[in-house]
């Protein structure tokens, strides 16, 4: 266990966030918001994307650059994606880990909330780790052994770790976020950003709307993928393309209606009004879903095993559709997901935040 030094109740807090598609930091923003809220005073650090959708959530806090992972999915096989990346990611975590501890030595810091980044941790102040994915899957047992060694141990580098789940069963994230032993662990409940009834609520009714997101190439593979099959059917879909760095003028394209991105409570009136949504099987998207009570259909990328389990533990709960990338038929896929639908037992008590609000409350003692 870590040595760190006691502080005063209200801290000086670092929240590192992993650039993998743009879930890790939307599921932050909840965090970040009650953070705020218990008069803590927040740091954001990131890059790329997640970095961006940050700073325009909260243009106020400081911004740190975080070393890029700037991982690819350009093949189907998970194994071929990571294995070639692995050194790159390491790379990367060590210098994360160099700018945290300048960060601690310099005394900026008094807590560090990593959302799976492993280098963001210290020995000398208190460090808390975010994931959903302690049993992480793969293909192959021995691989899943060892791919959980590796991960177990990057989780025991920290104090805490906390799990946004529920902590009782059925869990949106089915086997991954089983607890293991040590170090401490908390269930924050769902973390999502999304609230079901919005005081304004001026977006247009829309009957489809697909958000994309994740690595490339396949964001761009999926984006073209829902262009083409849209027109051939002739439907109204509204696409954003989930890039956060583009400034945000819509295209039409037929009856599709293009949108490089969409933050906050635009999202939010977005999704309250859409019929059908169509987007990855990120498990941030889940619990947006979830939180929602919305149809969806879901669709995972390609080569990662995480995302095409939680699509396939959704299929066989009856929660949510879904297909694969490579036998994509949308109008199919339009038909199937009315059979689909949340169970009330699960849906109800989603929007509660007790459980975070305790983990914060928590870092005042």
């Amino acid at each position: 266990m870590h040595q760190y030094s006691a502080t005063s109740s209200k801290k000086r807090i670092l929240v590192a966030v992993l650039n993998w598609g743009l879930g890790h930091a939307a599921r932050c923003i909840p965090l970040i918001s009650e953070l705020l809220a218990d008069g803590h005073q927040v740091t954001l650090a990131a890059d790329g994307r997640a970095g961006i959708l940050l700073q325009k959530e909260f243009p106020n806090l400081k911004y740190i650059e975080l070393p890029a992972y700037n991982i690819r999915y350009d093949s189907s096989n998970m194994i071929l994606n990571m294995a070639w990346q692995w050194p790159k990611v390491l790379f990367a975590a060590l210098r994360e880990h160099k700018q945290i501890r300048t960060l601690v030595n310099q005394n900026q810091v008094d807590l560090v909330i990593s959302d799976n980044r492993f280098g963001c941790f210290s020995s000398k102040i208190k460090s808390i780790f975010i994931t959903h994915q302690v049993w992480i899957k793969t293909p192959f047992s021995l691989l899943s052994i060892l791919v959980n060694q590796f991960n177990h141990w990057g989780i025991k580098r920290f104090d805490e770790y906390w799990i946004p789940d529920r902590h009782q069963a059925p869990r949106l994230a089915g086997d991954l976020s089983r607890s293991i032993p040590n170090p401490p662990h908390r269930y924050l409940g769902i973390l999502s950003r999304m609230v079901p009834n919005l005081e304004e609520n001026a977006a247009e009714k829309k009957s489809i709307v697909a958000i994309l997101s994740g690595p490339e190439p396949q964001r761009t593979r999926f984006e073209q993928l829902i262009i083409k099959q849209a027109k051939e059917l002739d439907l109204p879909i509204l696409l954003i393309q989930g890039k956060a760095e583009v400034k945000a003028v819509e295209k039409k394209e037929g009856k599709i209606t293009i949108r490089p991105f969409a933050s906050g409570k635009d999202l939010n009136a977005i999704l309250l009004q859409a019929d059908l949504i169509l987007c990855r099987s990120g498990y941030s998207s889940i619990m947006d879903l979830a939180m929602l009570g919305k149809r969806a259909i879901l669709i995972p990328t390609p080569g990662q095993t995480e995302q095409e389990y939680l699509a396939d533990l959704c299929l066989k709960k009856g929660w949510f559709y879904s297909q694969s990338q490579d036998r994509f038929h949308l109008h199919e896929a339009i038909e199937a997901s009315k059979g689909y639908h949340l169970n009330p037992a699960l849906q109800e008590n989603l929007n509660r935040r007790e459980e975070l609000r305790m983990a914060i409350q928590g870092l005042n003692s």
